[in-house]
């Protein structure tokens, strides 16, 4: 399926969506993760809230893509403002086709607004379709260390 640019359009994310970004994302995941969407899209559609950060892509009036992130000031020790990127999504049926690349230039320009000096991520180590998407976005091996322990 060939994109007609024009058809597209990158929006901030708003309650009506959430449905579509559960279907994206359970192509992917194999599952519905309902709850923890409607925590994210409640925390992003905090009034208080005021850097938009999280976008979806709709093509023809129907949501074909996602990306939700925030913005931080001080967490972790980190001095400087940073974002995360905490999910991104694109349906399957538009995969290849530029979206998610349109969708992160979008979250960068309105990261760059807040004046965000780094951009973060998390991917697992053998996820290499998303691996290979950030590594063309410019992103690298962070020098911070990403640690865990399991709880029992």
């Amino acid at each position: 399926m060939r994109v007609e640019v024009e058809k597209m359009t990158i929006r901030v994310m708003k309650e009506d969506d959430l449905e579509d970004i559960i279907r994206i994302d359970a192509e992917y995941m194999g599952q519905r993760r309902e709850e923890y969407y409607k925590r994210l899209l409640k925390e992003i559609l905090n009034p208080d809230y005021k850097i938009v950060t999280s976008l979806v892509a709709e093509y023809d009036g129907k949501v074909i893509g996602f990306i939700a992130g925030t913005i931080f000031s001080g967490e972790f020790g980190v001095p400087e403002n940073i974002a995360y990127i905490t999910t991104i999504g694109v349906d399957k049926q538009f995969s290849g086709r530029g979206i998610g690349r349109e969708l992160f230039n979008q979250f960068i320009t309105n990261a760059r607004a807040a004046r965000v000096e780094k951009i973060y991520t998390i991917v697992e180590w053998d996820n290499w379709n998303l691996l290979r998407f950030f590594s063309r976005a410019g992103f690298k091996p962070s020098t911070s260390l990403n640690l865990e322990v399991e709880v029992r």
